[in-house]
């Protein structure tokens, strides 16, 4: 069973509606939940704020916590995160916000991906994961995986 059809039917159970918030995976997390049949059940909808302007104006995304940590850190994941549940009608949300290549710099490199898991009534968890330089397309990949499993997990 996929990850998406194990979130849906643990998501059904707990009667959750979720939202995601996407950066540098353009998509790929909302995708991947509405491919599973029934996602209509347990699928509100998805942001995607791929640049700085669009997760101020869509999330609520503080510019200046944007100016102190850049958009590739926790704390504006965390952001992401509560604000996908702010403007939605979901009780679960998860955000993605990183570098999947290729570049990056000496201090924010290629593979850095941070995430946030916020819910209804519970304390908003945010981490960052190195993937490292493995390719945009495998970046992508992986940090969607990532995002799901903390969906999955979130909901156990």
């Amino acid at each position: 069973m996929s990850l998406a059809a194990q979130i849906l039917e643990k998501a059904k159970v707990k009667q959750t509606l979720i939202a995601t918030a996407e950066s540098c995976t353009g998509g790929m997390v909302s995708a991947a939940l509405t491919d599973a049949a029934g996602s209509s059940a347990m699928f509100d909808r998805g942001f995607i704020t791929y640049t700085n302007q669009a997760k101020q104006d869509m999330l609520n995304v503080s510019a200046t916590t944007l100016k102190a940590h850049g958009a590739v850190s926790k704390e504006v994941a965390r952001e992401m995160a509560d604000g996908a549940l702010a403007h939605s009608s979901a009780t679960l949300a998860v955000s993605i916000t990183g570098i999947a290549g290729p570049g990056g710099s000496e201090f924010k490199p290629e593979g850095r991906v941070c995430f946030g898991v916020a819910g209804l009534g519970q304390d908003t968890h945010s981490e960052t994961v190195e993937f490292g330089a493995l390719g945009r397309d495998n970046v992508r990949i992986k940090a969607r995986d990532h995002a799901l499993a903390l969906l999955l997990r979130a909901l156990s």
